[in-house]
């Protein structure tokens, strides 16, 4: 049985810069892990959360439209680089999957898919057309949610029978498979009006319920071993100190679920039920954007540390940008539920910080790119 005793230590972090550069061609595509997935995601919030904190900036869309499609254009880069790696370099790919400190990383590739497809039905419908789009947007929320459930089972099932990691190594990173099916939740709801009427509507709405329930419980049992983790061992490594920002994934992306369910709401549940949820979604939004608010300054004090003391840049950098980029939807979107413009100030201020962190870590892992120091490798 494990005691306080135990060393303070993380896993090491998957994907630290190194001082040289690896070797071109076919031994890149052998380190390509699953984090790659991250700016994708990075990307493709960026577009979602303009188009919800300006949603009726005609000038501003078509910068949204724009960031849209780069995050679809990564979409096709990674995945197909992927592809390759599990086709040439499938040891490896195993290797990342029994891996404790890569494994959680597998639940970014759903997450890509799903916010990829939120913000084709968001924005990029101006390109695509709105039939194109919703075809489009049906498909990655599918592919994205069946992928995300056996995500959300398999890498916690590998951590009971296979990692058996540590308390001390407890690692916000382990949110990643978890938050999958709350990120279902809250982009699927988009797509209810475009069922017939009837029991089609409802089967979606109350199944996205359904997966906000099992995120939201997973979730919940989870975070006080993170906080714990944090109070008896003290501030994590430098390396990987961006990845407790994955907190607010889970915060914000509830906040912005139930924001969307009940918007969907009308005509897919009887009229009485529709007042109960716009009326669920403000008593659960509003504590649960606080406690993230609380999290955040934690968490930012944390990272200003770890800059002070020399920081590097990993992957776990673009955990400053999905997680912030939920924070902004659910405001944005608690903020047209209330009225309150505080809450839309709240959102552009969230808005401000998420640009800043997706250009640093873009510009970073570009500059990584083109060294030659990125990918490098991961698993054993």
């Amino acid at each position: 049985m494990a005691t306080l005793a135990h060393p303070a230590t993380l896993p090491p972090p998957p994907v630290p810069l190194p001082a040289r550069a690896t070797a071109p061609g076919p031994s890149r595509l052998r380190h390509l892990g699953p984090q790659w997935y991250a700016p994708v995601m990075g990307t493709a919030i960026v577009a979602n959360a303009g188009a919800a904190v300006a949603p009726g900036s005609s000038g501003a869309r078509g910068v949204w439209v724009a960031v849209w499609a780069l995050s679809a254009a990564l979409l096709a880069v990674v995945l197909t680089a992927r592809a390759g790696h599990w086709l040439r370099h499938r040891d490896r790919a195993r290797a990342q999957l029994l891996d404790p400190a890569v494994a959680p990383f597998y639940g970014c590739p759903p997450m890509a898919l799903l916010a990829v497809g939120a913000g084709t039905l968001a924005v990029g419908r101006d390109v695509l057309g709105e039939g194109a789009a919703v075809t489009v947007a049906a498909v990655l929320f599918g592919a994205g949610t069946l992928v995300g459930l056996g995500v959300a089972v398999t890498i916690p099932y590998l951590m009971v029978v296979r990692h058996r990691p540590a308390p001390a190594e407890v690692s916000p990173v382990w949110l990643l498979p978890l938050v999958t099916p709350m990120v279902s939740a809250a982009t699927g709801p988009a797509l209810v009006p475009y069922l017939p009427a009837g029991q089609g509507r409802g089967a979606l709405l109350l199944g996205c319920y359904a997966l906000f329930g099992v995120s939201l419980l997973a979730t919940l049992a989870l975070l006080p071993l993170i906080v714990g983790r944090l109070l008896l061992y003290g501030p994590p490594p430098l390396a990987p100190t961006p990845a407790l920002f994955l907190v607010l994934g889970p915060l914000g992306q509830s906040a912005t679920a139930v924001h969307q369910l009940a918007g969907a709401a009308p005509g897919a549940v009887p009229a009485g039920d529709v007042a109960a949820l716009g009326a669920f979604a403000v008593v659960y939004g509003v504590p649960v954007l606080g406690f993230a608010l609380l999290w955040l300054a934690l968490a930012g004090a944390l990272l200003v540390r770890a800059v002070r003391r020399g920081m590097p840049f990993t992957m776990t950098w673009w955990a400053l940008t999905f997680p912030v980029g939920t924070c902004v939807t659910g405001a944005a979107g608690l903020g047209r539920q209330t009225g309150l413009v505080a809450l839309e100030w709240l959102a552009s201020a969230l808005f401000a910080l998420l640009v800043t962190a997706w250009a640093v870590a873009g510009w970073r892992t570009l500059r990584g790119l083109a060294t030659g120091a990125l990918p490098v490798p991961t698993g054993k």
